[in-house]
């Protein structure tokens, strides 16, 4: 077990290349969540694989997994404009950010 304060927990927003698609999850490792979005089984029929939402845009760090889920819910049940706006304030220029995690 983990010392208080050492959980780590992402919310993260992934986009496809050409930034037409928006998905919204939660994991306590980003990078090697962000590892098997980029590299799915074959069969996979995930949407990230379906859309090819490879590319991170967005994050926020949680050191309790209950408010991550709950923050990840909150993003996911908001409108495309308001998602849009939260990436903008975090990264104006949509950068893909993979290669900084």
């Amino acid at each position: 077990m983990k010392t208080l304060g050492t959980h780590n927990y992402y919310v993260y927003i992934l986009t496809n290349k050409i930034k037409t698609v928006l998905y919204t999850g939660v994991t306590n490792d980003l990078k090697i969540r962000l590892y098997w979005h980029q590299n799915p089984e074959a069969i996979d029929k995930h949407f990230t694989t379906k859309y090819k939402c490879f590319c991170l845009i967005y994050f926020e760090q949680f050191s309790d997994i209950e408010t991550a889920i709950k923050r990840e819910k909150q993003i996911k049940g908001w409108t495309r404009i308001k998602k849009n706006n939260l990436i903008k304030e975090f990264n104006p220029t949509w950068k893909f950010l993979n290669d900084e995690i």
